[in-house]
């Protein structure tokens, strides 16, 4: 998910009567309390925190007199949509070793390594003597003349790659198309490189983990990968996931390419060449483990303001309400994942958006408040919703996500997760512009924050959506202070069980942020209007091909400069 930058989340430079009128900074401060106490053992999908989480959200759409907008049950419709979903967890910290020169001893689990319970529908996971295979970046772009395979048959085998994509640490030397420099690609994310890995047979994956390359540091790695995991419940799992799904440590990555007789460095400035070609190391890895898995089921939570004319259609707001549950222990001994900046913050904001529309003039279009469940463990809970939609995705105009919220007061710009192009983000830029602020590109590319978070899964579909991000010049210290703020958060916070509540917290952006959502929402639940994506993006062809459902044919996209594509 996008996160540091949610947190500085940019603002009107003040805020309207409208808003303190209609935004409760108290209600809004309660609820993210609330959600983020330790009562709610930091929200983990399938646990005693989801019940009290999905129980506390219902209650107050219900008391809002938002309707509910879940599954039928009984000619009944639900507050709830049911999310399967496979589950698995370690019965004890897999055994891991290598065999080969220096390389060899076992790697302990949450230090050197990091392994995920199996999500390929094993409950063991059984190694002996697989062959490890340096693959560079893991990736095969035909589009850009790139293919770190060569050929190699990888059944069987461990895969050693580098995390990102091959320039990101400068330009490629051997020309032809780059990936973006620091924009990252979807083949720079972790979840591209298991699932190439399962579509080639490979039996395993070993990432490596650098800070910068990966966006954070390794004890986000660690907390997010050795703790309960979960999918969506696939035909065939192993075709998504290889047994062995990992990631280790800059430290034994370079114990690895020692043993093979060269070095970290040298071995990152061979896979950034095209002509890179795969190489069996002389070191082999075995692993057991026991997992218990199971099919369970979470919950999407779902609120629904009818729309007057055009009730088919509908404006999404949306937040995930998950977060990382209890886990490992940090320093202090704390084992519970609170989640208050992340996303205790954008669901308290959606919450607190269905009241306000609540209490207004119903608009011409159905208003959806989607609270969801897994993001952490990959956009499950989006991810379900859009393969089975309660809303007509050609007929969903668009999608305002929330992944955070502003904690330090008010800011002069605005952002969105990522670089996409789109007619939505006209909308924001030109709202934002009234109210005196303006729209900075996403400053970290490199971090693929436009993957991470609950609008991907509806962009993959074609529906416009975007992740609001704060700004980084913040009225109080400007982008100095806004650049601290955000590294603090990274290196301490961030899936971490230090992030909770701070009574500190300066909401005053939030509620700015909040006005701006609220008036984009609103108008275009009142037009006509069908945002696009530019013409030039690879979410243009699905919006054209959903026209017809809105009874139309598809119209002139609209870029982020406001130039028709």
């Amino acid at each position: 998910m996008t996160r540091f930058a949610l947190l500085l989340a940019a603002t009107t430079l003040a805020a309207s009567p409208l808003a303190a009128q209609s935004f409760s900074v108290p209600r809004l401060s309660q609820d993210i309390k609330t959600l983020s106490s330790d009562a709610y053992e930091g929200r983990g999908p399938a646990t005693p925190g989801e019940a009290r989480t999905v129980a506390y959200l219902t209650q107050q759409l219900k008391a809002a007199g938002v309707q509910p907008g879940g599954d039928v049950v009984n000619g009944q419709r639900q507050y709830t949509q049911r999310v399967p979903l496979l589950q698995s967890n370690w019965s004890a910290d897999p055994i891991v070793t290598l065999q080969g020169g220096a390389a060899a001893g076992r790697l302990a689990q949450g230090t050197d390594i990091a392994v995920r319970a199996p999500l390929n529908g094993a409950s063991q996971l059984r190694l002996d003597n697989a062959p490890l295979v340096f693959a560079g970046y893991g990736v095969q772009a035909p589009e850009r003349q790139w293919d770190d395979f060569k050929g190699m048959d990888v059944r069987g085998k461990i895969l050693v790659v580098f995390i990102n994509d091959p320039d990101f640490d400068g330009p490629l030397a051997d020309g032809g198309p780059d990936f973006g420099g620091k924009a990252m690609t979807y083949y720079g994310r972790w979840t591209y490189k298991y699932e190439q890995a399962a579509k080639l047979g490979a039996a395993g994956v070993l990432i490596v983990h650098e800070d910068a390359p990966a966006s954070y540091g390794w004890a986000t790695v660690k907390n997010s990968n050795t703790n309960t995991m979960f999918d969506v419940v696939r035909q065939s799992p192993g075709g998504s996931h290889p047994a062995m799904e990992s990631w280790i440590s800059k430290a034994t990555a370079e114990k690895i390419f020692a043993a093979s007789g060269t070095t970290l460095a040298q071995a990152k400035a061979a896979a950034r060449r095209r002509d890179f070609k795969p190489v069996e190391l002389p070191v082999r890895l075995s692993a057991t483990g026991n997992a218990a898995a199971q099919t369970i089921t979470s919950y999407n939570v779902v609120g629904l303001l009818p729309g007057t004319t055009r009730p088919d259609e509908t404006v999404i707001y949306s937040a995930h309400w998950d977060h990382l549950g209890v886990g490992l222990p940090d320093a202090e001994g704390d084992r519970i994942y609170n989640g208050a900046a992340d996303n205790a913050t954008g669901t308290a904001h959606v919450l607190e958006q269905a009241r306000w529309f609540a209490k207004e003039p119903r608009t011409q279009r159905s208003l959806v408040f989607l609270f969801v469940t897994a993001e952490e463990k990959g956009l499950l809970g989006t991810e379900y919703y859009v393969s089975n939609p309660l809303y007509a995705l050609g007929k969903t105009a668009g999608v305002l996500n929330t992944d955070g919220g502003a904690l330090y007061g008010p800011a002069r710009d605005f952002s969105i997760s990522g670089s996409a192009k789109l007619g939505l983000l006209d909308m924001l830029t030109a709202e934002a512009a009234r109210r005196g602020r303006t729209y900075s590109p996403d400053e970290r590319p490199e971090a693929g924050s436009f993957f991470r978070s609950d609008h991907f899964p509806f962009a993959k579909r074609g529906v416009p959506a975007i992740s609001w991000n704060g700004g980084r010049d913040l009225v109080n210290g400007g982008k100095a202070r806004a650049k601290a703020l955000a590294d603090e958060y990274v290196a301490k916070r961030y899936h971490q069980p230090a992030d909770e509540f701070d009574p500190s917290w300066d909401f005053s952006g939030l509620v700015q942020d909040a006005e701006i959502l609220h008036k984009v929402g609103r108008d275009l639940a009142n037009s006509a209007a069908w945002p696009n994506w530019s013409e030039d993006s690879e979410f243009r062809g699905a919006r054209d091909t959903s026209a017809a459902e809105r009874g139309g044919t598809a119209p002139a996209a609209t870029t982020a400069a406001g130039e028709r594509g």
